[in-house]
C-alpha cells in the first residue's frame, strides 16, 4: 500500500486527517504510535525527528509529508475523490485554506491551551492563561455562530478541507468550553458533523482511548 499514516486515534490533529482519507475512501496503513512507548516512540522519531504527528508516508512518490493542512492539501492534489476537500477556483481555495487556519488557530489552539493546563502539576498551572483562552475561543465561537446561521458546511454547501479542521477542534472544544446553549446556529453545524460518516468513524475509532483525555 503506497500511503501510511503515523498517528493516534484520539489526537484531534490526526483526526482531520483520517477525516478527510475517509471521506475519499483512501486506502493507506494505519500506523499507530504511542508517544509514551519508547520503542514506537523511537521507530516514529526516525520518521520524524520532530516527534509530532500525524505523518503521511507515500512510498509510490517518495514523499514525507508532516502537518495535518499539509497532508490533506497533498491529497486533495495526489489523490482525489469525490469530496473535494480544496475546491479548484483560486478565490475558493484561499477562503477554505482561511476557515481550515481559524479553526486551528483561534479555536484548537485555545482548546489545547486548556487541555495542556489540566495536565500541568499542582503549583505549575497557568490560570491566566486558560482564562485567556477561554474567552479568545468564545470571540471565535460568536463569529463562528454568525457565519453558520445561512450555511451548511463551513465553506457554505460544500464539504471541505475546513469542516476537517472543524470537527474534532468543536469536539474537543466543547468539552472544556461547552456551546450547545450558548451558539445555537455553530451547535446545529456541529451536530452535522457528527453526523458525518467521516467524522463518525474518526469518533469511534478514538472511544478506546478517551480515558486519556484530562477532564
Amino acid at each position: 500500500m503506497s500511503l501510511k499514516l503515523y498517528y493516534h486515534p484520539l489526537s484531534s490533529f490526526c483526526q482531520k486527517v483520517l477525516i478527510a482519507l475517509y471521506e475519499n475512501d483512501t486506502p493507506f496503513d494505519p500506523h499507530l504510535v504511542d508517544l509514551g512507548n519508547e520503542a514506537s516512540r523511537a521507530d516514529f522519531l526516525k520518521v520524524w525527528p520532530i516527534g509530532q504527528f500525524p505523518v503521511l508516508q507515500d512510498d509510490a512518490k517518495g514523499q514525507m509529508v508532516p502537518e495535518s493542512t499539509i497532508i490533506i492539501e497533498y491529497l486533495a492534489e495526489h489523490y482525489p475523490g469525490k469530496t473535494q476537500l480544496v475546491p479548484a477556483e483560486a478565490d475558493l481555495a484561499r477562503q477554505t485554506r482561511l476557515r481550515d487556519r481559524f479553526y486551528d488557530h483561534h479555536v484548537h489552539h485555545h482548546m489545547q491551551k486548556i487541555v495542556g493546563d489540566r495536565l500541568r502539576p499542582a503549583g505549575n498551572k497557568d490560570p491566566f492563561g486558560v482564562e485567556s483562552a477561554k474567552t479568545r475561543m468564545r470571540t471565535a465561537f460568536d463569529l463562528i455562530d454568525a457565519e453558520m446561521a445561512t450555511r451548511t458546511w463551513a465553506m457554505g454547501d460544500a464539504f471541505s478541507m475546513a469542516d476537517c479542521a472543524a470537527a474534532p477542534a468543536l469536539f474537543y472544544a466543547n468539552l472544556v468550553v461547552p456551546f450547545g446553549d450558548t451558539h445555537k446556529n455553530m451547535a446545529a453545524y456541529f451536530d452535522r458533523l457528527m453526523k458525518r460518516p467521516s467524522f463518525a468513524r474518526a469518533v469511534a475509532e478514538a472511544k478506546p482511548y478517551f480515558a486519556m483525555f484530562p477532564k
